[in-house]
């Protein structure tokens, strides 16, 4: 059965393979590239310029801050930026709660317009409802009470 030689980038190792059923065999090379790669593609970009980030949490104590990114990792599941404070010692905080987050799709969408979500005010009414069936039991019994005590 003839063959027919993969055109393309040289390759090391060489696997055969048939196409089709009564086809003609075909030899391609490894999967991995042929030559090495001039830059690594997952590495951050290393510049002189500082990247900076602000603290956006409204409840943390150094909301509205701006500091320079030491560093910027995934720890404990969470992705975390590391930062040097006014002393100089080595800090870290959820990226989360930084202008380094990617912005979440709520933000995105409502684009400034809404300032609570679907969900959380579905919470809200749940709760209210809970609270006032509560309030109306509470009235039932003390009328009760009152009845009973007569």
């Amino acid at each position: 059965m003839p063959t027919t030689a993969r055109s393309g980038p040289p390759c090391h190792g060489y696997v055969s393979r048939r196409v089709r059923r009564g086809t003609a065999r075909v030899t391609c090379g490894a999967s991995a590239r042929a030559c090495p790669w001039q830059k690594q593609s997952t590495a951050r970009d290393l510049t002189d310029e500082a990247q900076l980030f602000r603290v956006t949490h409204p409840f943390h104590p150094l909301y509205g801050r701006e500091f320079a990114l030491a560093d910027r990792r995934n720890t404990w599941g969470e992705d975390r930026v590391y930062f040097h404070d006014d002393r100089g010692d080595l800090k870290r905080m959820p990226a989360a709660w930084t202008s380094a987050a990617a912005p979440n799709a709520f933000e995105t969408v409502s684009a400034g317009r809404s300032h609570f979500r679907i969900e959380d005010l579905l919470q809200l009414t749940m709760l209210i409802a809970r609270y006032r069936e509560t309030s109306r039991q509470a009235k039932r019994r003390a009328g009760r009470r009152k009845l009973s005590s007569k």
